[in-house]
């Protein structure tokens, strides 16, 4: 076992020549969605006893892939301490290597991965549809198309901001946005105004206050200034709830945050942060009795991992999933994974009953849509 100094480890020895669970190799895909040019990476790994295992990170470089190689060699699939330390300075491949190996302990196990993480804590996740669109007609048909695939929770980008605009003038637009969407929507349907930190903290807690009387979901990224004094203006002023997290990949940073009680929903990005990390920040998260809500924008083999971590988290909320607007991005999708499993029944996604992740993955897909296989 790996043991821990201050921040350092002192590493297991590698796997012995006969240990089912030793990984013999490691493949990456890093993919491009043809429409919105999403890029994500899915890597594969291969272990002596014959599982195989998928996961999913964000965007990376062949350098990164070079490196995880390298220190996933001789390893077990259940080193996960030593890949998170040893990748520390690359999230987004330490989160897809580690979960990788997630999935196939979990399949040597013969369980789900919320199985064996201890789960399930539930037996389904909310889901809320994040949509996409240039325009109001397009964001429009994207909530319609959310709500055919069972969606009932959606998360919408607020206008770009023209400089000349008087705050009040601002808050309109994104008022008569609101109306429009709920509209197609229902009266039922819930939502999420995601400002991207585009916003000042000062304009941040004028649009929190203006949506109190419509209760969203939550107020996600209002603000890139991650200060006590600029966060508790926008929570001390306001009902509205505040997401925060998604560029965060440092359990001590939600630490600061969650002590200065300006966060209700905790926004880990599942491409940056692998299913074990995101659990470290939710145990911290639940001593503060803040609930969990992942960020997500990469591809589909990352939401379907979102929700085994959904299945296992006590604290958890909601998991946003991708709306893709274009249909070549959504045919794309879908044939990774053998099929659409990105659909929701009444707002929310069923766990799957199957070890590891509980998917086949199709790697004539994989190389079909990937920019650099290596």
């Amino acid at each position: 076992m790996a043991k821990h100094w201050r921040g350092q480890v002192a590493f297991a020895p590698a796997a012995a020549a006969d240990d089912r669970l030793a990984i013999t190799s490691l493949r990456a895909w890093r993919l491009r969605e043809p429409v919105s040019g999403r890029r994500y990476t899915v890597v594969k790994l291969d272990s002596r006893g014959g599982i195989a295992g998928y996961g999913e990170g964000g965007a990376t470089v062949a350098t990164d892939v070079a490196e995880a190689k390298a220190a996933i060699a001789g390893r077990r699939a259940t080193d996960a301490e030593f890949i998170r330390h040893r990748l520390a300075g690359l999230p987004a491949m330490e989160a897809a290597v580690n979960n990788a190996m997630l999935d196939i302990a979990a399949r040597a196990a013969n369980v789900p991965v919320y199985q064996y993480l201890g789960g399930p804590t539930r037996f389904k996740a909310r889901v809320v549809a994040r949509i996409e669109g240039g325009d109001e007609e397009a964001l429009a048909n994207s909530v319609e198309r959310g709500m055919e695939q069972g969606a009932r929770a959606f998360s919408f980008p607020i206008p770009t901001r023209d400089a000349l605009w008087r705050m009040q003038a601002y808050t309109d637009a994104i008022r008569k946005r609101f109306d429009r969407l709920k509209k197609a929507a229902g009266a039922e349907a819930d939502f999420v105004l995601d400002a991207n930190a585009t916003l000042t903290p000062g304009d941040a807690s004028f649009i929190a206050t203006a949506f109190e009387r419509d209760h969203l979901l939550w107020l996600d990224e209002p603000t890139d200034v991650l200060t006590n004094d600029a966060l508790s203006r926008i929570s001390d002023e306001s009902v509205t709830p505040v997401g925060l997290g998604r560029r965060v990949h440092n359990v001590a940073t939600f630490q600061n945050l969650l002590r200065w009680g300006c966060v209700d929903i905790l926004r880990p990005s599942i491409g940056l942060n692998s299913i074990r990390q995101i659990r470290r920040m939710a145990a911290v998260a639940e001593t503060n009795y803040v609930a969990v809500g992942p960020y997500h924008d990469g591809g589909p083999i990352a939401t379907v991992a979102a929700i085994q971590l959904a299945a296992s988290l006590p604290n958890f909320f909601a998991q946003q999933v991708p709306q893709p607007l274009a249909e070549q991005d959504r045919a794309m999708r879908a044939e990774l994974t053998g099929g659409n499993r990105e659909i929701a029944k009444d707002g929310f996604a069923p766990l799957v009953n199957q070890p590891g992740l509980g998917i086949e993955v199709n790697e004539e897909a994989l190389k079909k849509y990937s920019e650099e296989v290596l």
